[in-house]
């Protein structure tokens, strides 16, 4: 198998395959490694207004001399503008200084309303998040599809969306969703949701495909053993076993010598592609990134395999109970 450069989507146009997220980025650092990725080499960033550094990304762009027909850039519409898609949109034009974006996904499948306690994670008085249980995700799409007709996103897409959410979705929408970006790592392959997404000519994007700082994937043995056998970085593995099943990847750093290296990609056999794919049923499933929503959105596996680990009271869509 190998790994493309790019990624057809359903718009026709291409997406490069490894794109540099800006996710947890700290102030001060995103506009340098923005900047020298570009330098280097890379034609995609992934970002969004939640982050709160996009003012710092637009720099980056800017001070990497790139021009900006030769970037692909994807941005997201966050929880607290589901019902005024575009003005969120204005607000990252303008921090990015374009005037279009290639991408725009929403960010998670919920809309969150503000109530004075704080902009982005507007809150309960019992700590939990201020969501709006009744909202529809149709509603928010109608709004991207707009933004499409109108010119101001080359294409829409989703994130964090599940195989259950993407079916509802379907009942309404016009247009495909042309991306679902997702955690994807081996100890969270998404094996069934790769294949629906597949079947309606969805792309899927890889987030956090390093696993997390600390993640033991770094240390698992199945994994240094591959790493070993083609002599690269553990890495290099990650990033190329999806690459070489047609995800794009995502991989965040802002050490420029990471940077560089998170941009090669290897072909790999299939026994090794497959041998991933199924790491995370030696009960290594697991996700590092789950943010207290008090929903799993559909995900089988979000509180741990068959939700076991699920707070009582949680209003699941699927797994261990129901709302």
């Amino acid at each position: 198998m190998s790994a493309p450069s790019s990624i057809k989507l359903n718009t026709g146009a291409s997406i490069p395959t490894v794109g540099l997220g800006t996710w947890q980025a700290k102030p001060g650092e995103v506009q340098q490694a923005v900047s020298h990725a570009l330098k280097s080499g890379y034609k995609h960033i992934d970002c969004a207004l939640c982050y709160q550094n996009e003012d710092e990304v637009g720099q980056g762009i800017k001070d990497s001399g790139v021009p900006r027909e030769d970037i692909f850039i994807t941005s997201k519409v966050w929880c607290t503008y589901h019902d005024r898609v575009e003005e969120c949109l204005d607000i990252t034009l303008k921090s990015l200084g374009t005037d279009y974006l290639d991408l725009y996904l929403i960010h998670w499948p919920v809309r969150t309303v503000e109530n004075g306690t704080a902009k982005l994670f507007p809150t309960k008085p019992d700590g939990s998040r201020n969501i709006d249980w009744e909202w529809k995700q149709a509603d928010t799409w109608k709004q991207m599809e707009a933004l499409l007709a109108k010119g101001k996103v080359k294409a829409i897409g989703v994130s964090n969306f599940s195989e259950i959410l993407l079916k509802e979705l379907e009942k309404t929408w016009k247009v495909v969703p042309a991306v679902n970006q997702i955690e994807i790592h081996p100890y969270n392959p998404e094996l069934s949701l790769k294949k629906y997404c597949d079947s309606k000519g969805i792309v899927v994007e890889a987030y956090s495909p390093l696993g997390s700082t600390n993640s033991p994937l770094h240390a698992d043995p199945e994994l240094k053993k591959i790493a070993e056998k083609y002599n690269v970085q553990l890495a290099t593995v990650l990033l190329s076993w999806l690459a070489n099943k047609g995800i794009v990847v995502l991989p965040k750093s802002v050490t420029p010598s990471r940077i560089e290296a998170n941009q090669k990609l290897i072909p790999l056999d299939a026994e090794d592609v497959q041998k991933l794919d199924h790491l995370a049923k030696d009960g290594k499933q697991r996700r590092v990134n789950s943010p207290p929503w008090g929903t799993d959105f559909g995900f089988p596996d979000w509180f741990g395999p068959g939700n076991i680990n699920a707070p009582e009271g949680a209003r699941l869509l699927a797994g261990k109970a129901s709302a």
